[in-house]
């Protein structure tokens, strides 16, 4: 109870939650390694899916790119360019194509300027130099006493909850586009491939609903230590 106490009211919660995105990263590994050893029907890698997607919409400057390690895919708004990690670029698995079409899905909604893909990219600069001085402000606040740092690292928390919650659209609208685009254009092949695309991305998208409920968790915490420093 005491070391429950120290973390705040919210600390059993934020255990909680934690090991359920331990859990929930183990079970996005295994997905993907499992999918990731099946060649789709079309044997095409994920640089090819990612390539055909982009220039059928209309995206042919956005080059694709490997990247280091695995499951390091991005698409990056800023360069506009699909960084695909070594386990997807050149890989004719399923998995592959799953998170190339995921990947080209962001390129897509940076195209046509997607309200929640737009604030978060105006979010994640000042954000994370805030997110940065949160956990700073609020263990000075704790220590002086000052209930002012506190509020500030509060609301730093909240802004870093907002941007999750705007993160979790974003990633299932591209997951959406890329199983609309693997179907439609049979390179999934349909059945248990599809199913087996479909399961990647939404043992990825649980991460993100896992990062969700950890920031609320983390901000409910400090709001009550914030709270807690005006009685």
């Amino acid at each position: 109870m005491d070391m429950f106490a120290f973390m705040g009211p919210y600390g059993p919660l934020i255990l909680i939650i934690f090991v359920a995105s331990m859990l929930i990263q183990g079970y996005l590994s295994s997905t993907y390694k499992k999918w990731g050893n099946i060649r789709n029907p079309r044997n095409l890698t994920g640089a090819e899916v990612a390539r055909m997607m982009l220039d059928e919409n209309g995206l042919h400057n956005v080059p694709v790119e490997m990247v280091p390690g695995q499951l390091s895919d991005h698409y990056d708004p800023r360069q506009k360019v699909v960084r695909l990690s070594e386990s997807t670029y050149g890989v004719p698995s399923i998995g592959a194509i799953a998170v190339a079409a995921h990947e080209v899905g962001h390129a897509v909604q940076d195209k046509v300027r997607m309200p929640a893909l737009v604030l978060r990219g105006q979010m994640a600069v000042p954000l994370s130099l805030g997110m940065n001085l949160a956990p700073l402000l609020l263990m000075v606040g704790v220590v002086i006493k000052m209930s002012g740092l506190i509020w500030l690292g509060a609301v730093l928390f909240g802004a870093a909850l907002l941007f999750h919650l705007v993160t979790l659209p974003v990633e299932f609208d591209a997951s959406r586009r890329a199983l609309q685009y693997l179907k439609e254009r049979g390179i999934s092949g349909g059945g248990e491939a599809q199913a087996g695309a479909q399961k990647v991305l939404t043992a990825a998208a649980l991460t993100y609903v896992a990062g969700f409920a950890m920031a609320l968790a983390q901000f409910l915490n400090v709001l009550g230590i914030a709270r807690s420093s005006d009685d």
